[in-house]
Order: C-alpha cells, then sequence, then structure tokens
C-alpha cells in the first residue's frame, strides 16, 4: 500500500530539498562560484535565480511602457510615410499630404509607428540584455539595467516631440543620447561621477525625481499615450475628458464625456495594480498591465485593440503569430550627427547628462546601500565596473534607437529575495532573452494598459518630496519651482533649469557674504605676512662702510 498524501509530499520536498543543497554546494565549489563569490557573500546558487525571476516580474512592464512613449516621439517616420489623400489616382494626381497627416491617424503613418513601435520593443528588450548581464559578469552586482523611466519621456515630448514636433529630429535626438553616454563613460573611467552628483542641490535632486513622476503621471492620463482620463480645452488648457467622441484633429471633446470605455477599463487595472502595491505583492505592476491586455485582445468588443480596420486587421494578423523573432529594422543605426550646430541639441545633451547623473548614480548608491555593500567610506565593491557597465549600456542603446540605460529601483525585489551577487542579474538578463521570442504579444499592448502603470511610477518617485526641506525657503522654493514647472511646461530641462537658476538666485547674497569674508581674510593674512617681514629687516643689524 502506499502512503497517504501528505506523507508523499512531505518525502518529494525532502527529496527536492536534498538535491538544490546538493546543486548549491557544487556550484559554490566551481569556478563559476569563486568567480562570483556566492560563499563570501552567504548566498546560494537557487535563491540567485530566484532573486533574479523576482526583479524580472517587477521590471518587465518596461518592455512595453519604454516602447510606447519613445513610438510617441515618431521615431523615424515622418510625412513621407503617410498615406496620399487619394490613394487610387495616378501618382502625377495625388495630392501629397501636409505635416498635419501624422497627427490625425492617417494610414500610413499608423502602419510606420506599428513598425516602430515593434523595433522598440526588440531595441528595449536587446540592451536589457547587454546591460544585466554585463552588470552581473562585469561588476558581479546583483542591479538589473534597463531603459530609464523620465529620460525616455524627455526624448520623447521634449527633444524630438509628440510625432516629431519637437526641436530635435530623432535621428539627432539619438546623436545626442550617444555623446552623453561617452561623457557619461568618460566620467565613470575618471571617477568624477559621484564628486559630479554631490554638487548638485540635494533638494534639487529630489525635486527633479519627484518632479518627473508627476510629469510621467500626466502622461499616463493622456489620451494618445494612457487612459484618456485629460484632454486639451481652448478655455481651460486642460480638463477631464475619457470622451466617447473627439475631434480628431484638436482632440478636443465632441461629447459624452466620462464614457470612454477603454477609460474605465483603464481604471480597473489601475486598481488592480494599486491594491497589488498596497499589498507589497511580487510583480504588482504586471498585473495590471497583463489584465487590460487581455481584455483588450478580445475581437469585437468596444476596448479591443484590434478594430475592424486595415490597421487594425494587420496588427491582428501579426498577434495571432505568438511566437516570432524580429529584427530591429527601422530604429537602429538612425544616429545623425548633422544637427548638433542647434543650441536645442547642446541644451539637451546637458540636461540629459544632468538626468542620468542624479538618476543612475543615485540609483546605484540607493541599491547598494539597501543591499548593505556600501562601506564605512561611502563605497561599494565593483562600483567602478558597475559604472563602466551602464555608461556603455546608454552607447549601446543609442544605436538601437533606445534612450539612457540605468539602474532599476525594482532591483529591490531581488534583493529582498536574498541576491547578493551578479548571478542576479544575469538570470534577469535571460529572462528578458526568453521574452524576445514573444514580440507579437509584447507590441500588442495598449495605451490605456500603459498609462495606469505611468501613474503610478509618478506615484512611487514622488515620496523624495518628503525629503526636501520645506521650512527653509532657500530650499523649498527651488525645489517647489523645479517640480511645478517640469510638467506644466512638459519640459524636465525647463523644470531644473528654473530650480537651478532661483537656487542661485536666493543664495546669491550668502555667496556675496561669504566671498568678501574670504578676501578680507586673505587681505588680513598678505597684511601679517608684509609686517612680519617688516619686523625682520628692523631687527637685521646694519653692516658698517
Amino acid at each position: 500500500m502506499g502512503g497517504s498524501p501528505c506523507t508523499t509530499y512531505r518525502s518529494v520536498s525532502a527529496s527536492c530539498r536534498r538535491a538544490e543543497s546538493a546543486l548549491n554546494r557544487a556550484v559554490v565549489e566551481s569556478p563559476v562560484g569563486r568567480y562570483f563569490k556566492l560563499e563570501a557573500r552567504k548566498t546560494s546558487f537557487t535563491k540567485e535565480l530566484r532573486a533574479g525571476l523576482a526583479t524580472f516580474l517587477t521590471m518587465a512592464y518596461i518592455i512595453s511602457v519604454n516602447a510606447s512613449i519613445l513610438t510617441d516621439s515618431g521615431g523615424p517616420c515622418s510625412v513621407h510615410d503617410c498615406t496620399p489623400d487619394h490613394p487610387h489616382l495616378p501618382a502625377a494626381n495625388r495630392t501629397l499630404p501636409g505635416p498635419e497627416c501624422k497627427f490625425q491617424s492617417n494610414p500610413g503613418y499608423l502602419q510606420c509607428l506599428s513598425r516602430t513601435r515593434s523595433d522598440l520593443v526588440v531595441a528595449t528588450v536587446a540592451i536589457s540584455i547587454i546591460g544585466c548581464l554585463s552588470m552581473g559578469s562585469f561588476a558581479n552586482l546583483p542591479l538589473a539595467l534597463a531603459p530609464g523611466m523620465g529620460t525616455n519621456a524627455y526624448f520623447a515630448y521634449n527633444m524630438v516631440g509628440f510625432h516629431g514636433s519637437g526641436p530635435v529630429p530623432y535621428g539627432t535626438g539619438l546623436a545626442a543620447i550617444m555623446l552623453e553616454g561617452c561623457l557619461f563613460l568618460a566620467l565613470s573611467v575618471l571617477g568624477l561621477r559621484a564628486k559630479l552628483a554631490r554638487m548638485i542641490p540635494r533638494n534639487i535632486r529630489l525635486a527633479s525625481a519627484a518632479g518627473i513622476g508627476l510629469f510621467l503621471a500626466f502622461t499616463g492620463l493622456q489620451s494618445q499615450q494612457g487612459v484618456g482620463l485629460i484632454g486639451p480645452s481652448s478655455s481651460t488648457l486642460v480638463k477631464i475628458a475619457a470622451c466617447a467622441k473627439t475631434d480628431a484633429t484638436t482632440g478636443e471633446c465632441l461629447g459624452g464625456t466620462l464614457q470612454s470605455p477603454t477609460f474605465w477599463l483603464g481604471a480597473l487595472g489601475f486598481v488592480i495594480t494599486a491594491i497589488c502595491l498596497s499589498n507589497e505583492v511580487k510583480g504588482s505592476m504586471i498585473y495590471g498591465i497583463v489584465f487590460v491586455t487581455l481584455v483588450s485582445w478580445i475581437r469585437g468588443t468596444r476596448v479591443t485593440i484590434f478594430p475592424d480596420s486595415p490597421t487594425g486587421n494587420a496588427n491582428y494578423e501579426y498577434f495571432k503569430k505568438v511566437v516570432d523573432f524580429r529584427l530591429i529594422k527601422s530604429t537602429a543605426g538612425k544616429i545623425s550627427f548633422s544637427g548638433f550646430n542647434r543650441s536645442e541639441v547642446w541644451i539637451a545633451v546637458i540636461t540629459l547628462l544632468y538626468v542620468d547623473v542624479l538618476d543612475t548614480t543615485g540609483s546605484m548608491y540607493s541599491m547598494a546601500q539597501y543591499g548593505g555593500f556600501v562601506d564605512d567610506k561611502g563605497r561599494f565593491e565593483g562600483e567602478y565596473r558597475a559604472f563602466i557597465a551602464d555608461a556603455s549600456s546608454t552607447i549601446v542603446g543609442s544605436v538601437l534607437g533606445t534612450t539612457t540605460v540605468t539602474t532599476f529601483l525594482e532591483s529591490t525585489a531581488g534583493l529582498k529575495e536574498g541576491g547578493r551577487t551578479g548571478i542576479t542579474a544575469i538570470t534577469v538578463g535571460v529572462c528578458f532573452f526568453f521574452s524576445l521570442f514573444f514580440t507579437p504579444l509584447l507590441t500588442n499592448v495598449p495605451p490605456w494598459a500603459v498609462g495606469p502603470s505611468l501613474v503610478l511610477v509618478g506615484v512611487l518617485m514622488s515620496k523624495m518630496v518628503m525629503d526636501i526641506e520645506w521650512s527653509k525657503m532657500k530650499e523649498a522654493v527651488p525645489a517647489f519651482l523645479t517640480m511645478l514647472l517640469i510638467p506644466f511646461t512638459y519640459s524636465i530641462s525647463n523644470g531644473i533649469i528654473a530650480g537651478l537658476a532661483m537656487y542661485f538666485i536666493l543664495h546669491l547674497y550668502d555667496y556675496v557674504v561669504e566671498g568678501w569674508k574670504l578676501v578680507m581674510k586673505m587681505r588680513k593674512m598678505m597684511h601679517e605676512a608684509q609686517n612680519q617681514v617688516s619686523a625682520a629687516s628692523a631687527e637685521v643689524p646694519s653692516t658698517p662702510v
């Protein structure tokens, strides 16, 4: 007779534990275990694998979110991709579309955007693989790298602009990303990154992070990029929307406020994600996106992402493949240095470098501190190599068509699971690699599924406000101005520049006083030195003739 189910379960469980222990011992004693210092860091191989999986689940949302944001820039798509007004006529008699075709749901332009988004999904996954593998194998740290939130929004909405309406062309923008990455790498090699980050006033650093969070939340509430809760207004600039009908040209509501079915589906996804975050569920950001996306994949509904249209039908045919390996065709190698004679490009480079120094360096130190790697001098093992790994990944990412690569705060999920070595980061990279084969699914995540996650990322970034010294007006005013202008001017650089300028103005008197004190101190020292020389000269007896 066989044993009871409970006895069988305990036997199988004990066998699994013995097998796991044997595997961990074998890896610890192997060259792999010695290289990654598993024993020295008091961890095990299987624990590192679990930590890497936990980190991947919490940051996998970046695949669809980053692609959606960067696609809003229009990528390499232009007026030439727009379908002519009368395509059935001979080419000589067709009316060539104007720049407005990029904002009027032109079929040809939408198809180009669809191809661009597919490429950007692959680019996001590819650079995440490269970043995580380099961080894990080169720096031996359990920190995951991927294109960062904030700089992608700055690139899409400030530099290149929505559908190319900004001051910097797409190719030139990627060149600015590459140049910034090269400067960032130089700072890393010279060991100046941490010193440069400490030069920025602390309250401005905190306000910048919070302001970027508000900017992302504002983006996630709009119709083109998110759930569509807010829309444009000719009288009040913005107002509540989620309308059943909107003007194709202006985007204004034509009737049916709060009657958009996709808005309510996105709102439900927001609630699901918020509940998961409130209960500290692993991979919280994923569940809301997955739920809304699955519902939106059902054809014949009012919320489907596959409407009965040429574009919808084409997307559905690609979606049905499920598994497919796609090469990057439109965004890779589009770098162009032709527009560097414009001041907007150099402002963008400086802003990207500023944000990168603050965000990437700050995030990495925070993660290292959380994991217990930082020593009494504020340094951590692998610091130099980690800086080189993320800066180099940014350069490679620009070649693929994506923005700056940074250390993800979601790495804390893996640290909580006990991840302490580079095997955790390598595991994340392997998970990203497997996702590379599911691009038909990943490229059809709707904006109303991504929007709620942008709002909640804003919530997480806004916690920085707690550490701002609000009781000191010289600190509070520049910080508040930075936070206020980033979303209201729709520009991260405007907010940062305004905050720094106000900080300098409010502290100008202090700088003048300190400078005057220094001058007076130097004059006093010089006067004392002259007196000592005079006294010494007076004591020397004169020589008789």
